[in-house]
This record gives structure tokens, C-alpha cells and sequence, in this order.
């Protein structure tokens, strides 16, 4: 065969039927020319390894904003009123001060953080400090 074009069998599964070429009643296709089909190879493999780039983006990005809605929610404003109607001896002027507080969310982060019986004192000292300042 020394002249002709290198011929493989043409495999079932492929089905594109792309350079067919009838000899002897077989399905033949010609061999791909040196390092075509390697560049394609290389192509699909970076387009799949940008899409498996850009799906772990996006689980990420999913996962981030799931872990910003848990820490909102642990922060929420409904949160901080429920702690502060269990809090014992609170004074009503405090209790509306610190509604007023919790519109802060750095204040509605340390008000949850802090162990239960500290609460009512830092409550207390921001009231007292705000008392202060304003005279």
C-alpha cells in the first residue's frame, strides 16, 4: 500500500461519517495528519479544564453566599430582640435603646456573641456612654 493514504476501520461508536471512504465494501476514514488531532485533544482538554475552573467558581461562590446568609441570620435583628425580651431587669429605656443599637450590625454581632450574663451590662455601658455624650 505504499503511496496510498493510511486508512483505519471506522469506529461504530464515532458516527460522524466524516472522510468516509468506500474501498472494498468497508468503512475506512483516513489517518489524521500529524499532531491534528493531538490540537484538538489539547483544545477540548483546556476548554474542559475551563469549565471544571468555572464550575468550582460557582460552587464556591455558592457556598460563600450561603455562609453570609447562616452569619446574617445568626445576627438578625429578630435574633437580637428574642435574646433581649429573655434578659432579666432590663429597663424599658434600655430595651429601646438597644433596638435602636441593633440597627448596627457590628452591634448585633457583639450583643449575640456575648455570654448571656454579660449582655445586660454592656447593654448598660453603651447606654450610659451614649448619656454621656449627649450632654
Amino acid at each position: 500500500m505504499s503511496g496510498n493514504p493510511k486508512y483505519v476501520e471506522d469506529d461504530a461508536s464515532s458516527g460522524s461519517g466524516e472522510d468516509l471512504n468506500m474501498l472494498d465494501g468497508n468503512s475506512k476514514r483516513p489517518l489524521a495528519t500529524p499532531g491534528t488531532g493531538r490540537a484538538k485533544r489539547n483544545r477540548k482538554a483546556t476548554g474542559d479544564a475551563i469549565v471544571d475552573a468555572m464550575l468550582e467558581i460557582a460552587a464556591a461562590s455558592k457556598m460563600r453566599a450561603a455562609a453570609i446568609m447562616r452569619n446574617e441570620e445568626r445576627f438578625a435583628i429578630s435574633k437580637c430582640i428574642k435574646v433581649l425580651d429573655e434578659l432579666q431587669g432590663l429597663d424599658q429605656q434600655i430595651y429601646f435603646f438597644a433596638l435602636d443599637l441593633f440597627e448596627n450590625s457590628n452591634a448585633r454581632e457583639t450583643f449575640i456573641s456575648l455570654k448571656s450574663e454579660r449582655r445586660l451590662a454592656w447593654l448598660q455601658r453603651k447606654f450610659s456612654a451614649s448619656c454621656s455624650s449627649a450632654t
